[in-house]
């Protein structure tokens, strides 16, 4: 049997979070989801397996027609999030065209918040939720053979035009079961960031879940149960990156450091196989130290990523952060010291948010001195709590999440929180924040004096002229 994934083109885009140019322009990342199944698939089965990166090839819906009849795959798994549910529709539509008989799968976070809805759309045969690489495995055994599809937890299909929800099976307890993604499926010397120093580049995931319970969180597919991969499986996938002639791996980690033995743990085994790799990390101010950065800086991590959200303790308190200013200004203090790069989120728009504390995360954002500053508005995705405390407070009018859901639509736009400012005044203060933060003349300087290719060179000037138009 052939199987295709497709990571879908983009070319709808409807988060509300960032500048248009800077959503619609942004560097491609490997769809690591898809990779984690056609690495399981080609582990447990011997089904000829696929991966179209949609993203990273340029490829438009004419040529994914061109594509799909040339290589009739029976099967056609769609990786499926809110934002890009309109170009998913688009890819369907295309694949049926040439191969009516295909079956489409859907997963990904959409479909898990919506299954039903989900299901309700033209042209979607199955849905597979949560984590997905053993019950889509289990759907394709039984392709044949309906009467086995209502014992498949996480799928979701139609028996005479009534939706069955099979339900959820518990999430896996031991990631190291699993195996590596394949990326070797994928054009895997494309991929490239604009924060990379090294070419080409890689995602990677060593953990699933995050234990902490911020407000806005929009995870919900991979639970808030923290499960790790074991320090040998994780550097056993950096040396198979390294033997791809991969040069630098952003792992995707919730919260990469909640368990400070695992971290010291990989780190040993890194330098005693002596891996020459960079990577950075995703983790939150208060699970470092100086001892771990050092560390860290040690094995190869030249940046990490922290999410600050606000500039004021009260914002912090409301958007349920944990942490307070004090340590996150330590913590990139401490990191600069250890020679790693940082990157701060922040937050803007956020519930009880006043343009003066908005004035004061860009002020705080400035002082801590990031190497970099992503500046996003505040938007209550689906299923999140904040989104929820929207509803019941009346912030936010209607249901609308659901209603895109049910019927996506090309003039579709999604809210932010207008409790304090208007979307028009968010985008402004938002377009303030970027100016302020990447214009100023000794932040250019001390960039230009870290550059250490020319290709780096040149992602840093893209990435800068993406800045001017914002």
């Amino acid at each position: 049997m052939k199987i295709l994934l497709i990571n879908p083109p983009i070319s709808h885009v409807i988060d509300p979070s960032l500048p248009e140019v800077l959503l619609s322009d942004e560097d491609p990342m490997p769809p690591l989801g898809l990779m984690y199944l056609a690495g399981y698939l080609k582990r447990e089965s011997n089904y000829d397996v696929q991966i179209l990166d949609c993203q990273v090839e340029k490829i438009n819906l004419e040529q994914i027609k061109d594509y799909v009849e040339k290589e009739n795959p029976e099967v056609v798994g769609i990786t499926t999030m809110t934002f890009t549910l309109l170009d998913v529709l688009e890819t369907i539509k295309t694949v049926k065209s040439i191969k009516p008989n295909a079956k489409i799968v859907l997963g990904g976070p959409h479909p898990h918040i919506f299954p039903e809805e989900t299901i309700n759309l033209p042209g979607v045969d199955f849905c597979v939720l949560g984590e997905g690489e053993k019950a889509f495995k289990e759907l394709i055994d039984n392709l044949d053979n309906p009467k086995e599809w209502q014992n498949i937890s996480n799928l979701v299909f139609k028996n005479d035009g009534n939706i069955v929800n099979v339900g959820i099976r518990d999430l896996i307890q031991n990631l190291d079961e699993l195996p590596f993604p394949a990326r070797e499926l994928t054009p895997y010397k494309k991929y490239s960031s604009s924060m990379a120093t090294k070419f080409p580049v890689t995602t990677m995931f060593t953990s699933r879940g995050c234990p902490y319970k911020c407000l806005f969180c929009d995870r919900p597919h991979l639970g808030k149960n923290f499960r790790a991969r074991s320090a040998k499986s994780v550097v056993s996938e950096l040396e198979e990156c390294v033997k791809l002639g991969i040069k630098e791996i952003f792992i995707y980690d919730d919260t990469f450091a909640v368990d400070r033995q695992r971290v010291l743990d990989i780190c040993k085994l890194i330098k005693e196989k002596k891996i020459d790799i960079s990577w950075d990390i995703r983790t939150r101010v208060n699970t470092v130290d100086e001892e771990i950065l050092a560390i860290l800086k040690d094995a190869g991590c030249q940046r990490i990523h922290f999410g600050v959200e606000a500039g004021t303790e009260k914002i912090l308190k409301v958007l349920r952060k944990g942490i307070t200013l004090d340590m996150a200004k330590k913590a990139f203090k401490l990191a600069r010291k250890a020679g790693i790069q940082t990157l701060g989120y922040f937050m803007m728009g956020s519930p009880t948010e006043t343009k003066e504390d908005i004035l004061k995360t860009i002020k705080i954002a400035k002082k801590m001195q990031p190497d970099y500053a992503h500046f996003t508005i505040t938007t209550p995705y689906p299923a999140t709590e904040l989104y929820l405390m929207g509803l019941d407070q009346g912030i936010i009018k209607n249901d609308y999440w659901k209603e895109f859901a049910k019927n996506p639509t090309c003039d579709f736009e999604a809210q932010v929180w207008e409790e304090n400012l208007t979307k028009e005044e968010l985008v402004k203060m938002l377009q303030r924040a970027y100016r302020s933060f990447y214009f100023r003349p000794n932040y250019i300087l001390r960039r230009l004096l870290k550059i250490k290719s020319f290709k780096e060179l040149i992602t840093k000037s893209i990435m800068a002229l993406k800045l001017l138009k914002v």
